[in-house]
């Protein structure tokens, strides 16, 4: 084969091509040919599609990129400074080029690998021997998987080879399409997806339904500035969907409480000890160093050997210390020494390695509760923490955002946000004050769920029109001054992880990734470069 072939490609060609490759016939084994035969078939498909969607139970593949994201923001250090940082710094700290991405390559190939599979089975089940309803179901899904695999390489990337059929041996000279066409499918994929998914019912399982594909609508209508779209469709799922907030804002996040009530979509997890279910991220992004005595167990079953990446920061506590917020500030963020929000009997004084960690503060987000590393004979892979990747909270804040640009009420839907955690409404703010509220009861109500860095990339500071990331990055960006001048006790005492994170920004380029070069020397230049890389 020619190098044009695309290296995100060479396993699923193996899947897609079986004439290419199959030349006579193996009886007794499964091929795409005598596969989809059945709805049990059709849905464990679907179901190895919708895992992919986060692979929590992975810890590279896609795990690492997102927390990568996150510590390229203002919210997170890298955090862990007792480890070699090779994965996380080219971009968290913005020295990031196509020959050294560190775990940022990982979710391009993935991505691929997942559009590819995705491609197959809806060829596939669109002639598949079961019922219509049980298509509308499973192809609905995978549209979906799709679709979000579309939205988070577009959101990485910019323009990214675009393709909505299987692909073969000859069909691999694949161009990048323009990010306007790629968001175009991605919008046809969820209409798409929540037509088929209409009759189906509504199931707290983990699946995908068409709430999710609406909600995912309004997400992607918003970063495209369609602020009409965006209204219609956070509104839709607000009035319509069978979704309410949880009264309890640390709920969200409880392991006793998956699939809650104010959750759209979340990777699923389990600690059923024979099987390695869990999610990765408790481990990931654990507090590194816990030691058992202390604990007032003195137990080692209290104990989770973290790895201690993706630290919040100072400037992030800072945002809700300003606002009164201790409800969202302490569901997100435990500083060393304080107790555990929600489990100060068991953990009165989180301690950790200080010498290992950037900030001395853990994403609480994150956090196992002592009650259930008890119930665990087997912790690392068997951790059974949820992750949201939608929940309802963020359609009132696009619908808040949405009407401050066409018309509505954008501060009541602020203040339902701000009065389940008991702060006070905002009122008599408008213009600029307004639009600066809303973006930063964004940052404290999804801060570590995956939104801060696309979402500073995309907002317009009001008063300069500059991208909001702009003012807040580079030499003199008002993040990078804060740090440099901090007198935070654990920041500054720990330099094993630079204090000027952010100063090399650029914003002729860091508004998106590169693409791994690896990939445009495969494609012997077919695939182009973001600017100034």
């Amino acid at each position: 084969m020619k190098k044009i072939i695309l290296s995100i490609l060479a396993f699923s060609m193996l899947a897609v091509s079986c004439e290419d490759f199959i030349e006579k016939e193996q009886r007794g084994t499964q091929t795409l040919d005598n596969y989809f035969q059945t709805a049990q078939e059709c849905e464990n498909y679907t179901n190895e599609l919708t895992q992919r969607l986060l692979l929590s139970k992975d810890w590279y593949t896609l795990l690492a990129p997102r927390l990568v994201n996150e510590t390229a923001t203002d919210d997170a250090w890298m955090g862990n400074t007792g480890q070699d940082n090779g994965a996380f710094r080219p971009g968290a700290q913005y020295v990031i080029t196509p020959d050294n991405m560190g775990a940022l390559n990982s979710l391009y190939t993935a991505h691929y690998y997942t559009i590819q599979s995705a491609n197959i089975g809806l060829e596939k089940m669109a002639v598949s021997p079961i019922t219509d309803t049980q298509k509308n179901q499973y192809m609905g899904e995978s549209l979906f998987v799709r679709a979000y695999c579309y939205y988070e390489l577009v959101n990485f990337f910019g323009a990214v080879p675009l393709y909505t059929k299987s692909l073969g041996t000859g069909d691999l000279k694949l161009q990048r399409s323009p990010a306007t066409e790629v968001y175009a499918q991605i919008e046809a994929d969820l209409k798409e997806s929540a037509a088929k998914l209409e009759g189906i019912p509504v199931a707290r399982n983990g699946r995908i339904n068409k709430w999710a594909a609406y909600a995912l609508l309004a997400r992607v209508s918003l970063f495209q500035e369609k602020w009409a779209e965006a209204k219609q469709y956070s509104n839709k799922v607000i009035t319509e969907g069978p979704y309410s907030l949880e009264e309890n804002f640390l709920n969200i996040w409880n392991v006793n409480n998956h699939n809650g009530k104010e959750s759209i979509l979340e990777a699923q997890s389990s600690s059923v000890q024979n099987e390695a279910l869990g999610s990765m991220l408790p481990t990931f992004s654990g507090a590194r160093g816990e030691d058992k005595k202390n604990f007032p167990s003195n137990d080692a079953k209290d104990v989770i050997d973290g790895w201690g990446w993706c630290m919040p920061t100072s400037d992030l506590e800072n945002a809700y210390l300003s606002e009164n917020d201790e409800i969202r500030r302490r569901s997100t963020i435990t500083k060393w020494g304080e107790a555990a929000y929600g489990d100060e009997v068991l953990n009165p004084t989180h301690k950790f390695s200080l010498n290992d960690n950037k900030s001395g503060r853990i994403c609480r987000k994150y956090y196992i509760p002592i009650a259930t590393r008890r119930a665990l004979d087997k912790k690392d892979g068997h951790l059974p923490l949820n992750v949201p990747l939608i929940r309802l909270a963020e359609m009132y804040l696009t619908r808040a955002e949405a009407s401050y640009h066409t018309s509505g009420d954008a501060l009541a839907d602020i203040n339902i946000i701000r009065d389940r955690v008991d702060l006070d409404p905002k009122t008599g703010i408008s213009g600029p004050t307004l639009l600066k509220q809303i973006y930063k009861e964004r940052r404290l109500e999804l801060a570590f769920e995956g939104l801060r860095l696309f979402d500073i990339r995309r907002e317009k500071d009001p008063t300069t029109g500059k991208r909001v990331i702009e003012t807040l990055m580079g030499p003199n960006g008002t993040f990078v001054k804060y740090n440099l001048s901090s007198t935070d006790p654990y920041e500054t005492t720990n330099t094993k992880e630079s204090q000027d994170k952010g100063i090399n920004f650029d914003p002729s380029k860091h508004l998106l990734w590169p693409i791994p070069q690896i990939e445009r020397d495969l494609s012997d230049g077919v695939i182009t470069q973001n600017p100034n890389y």
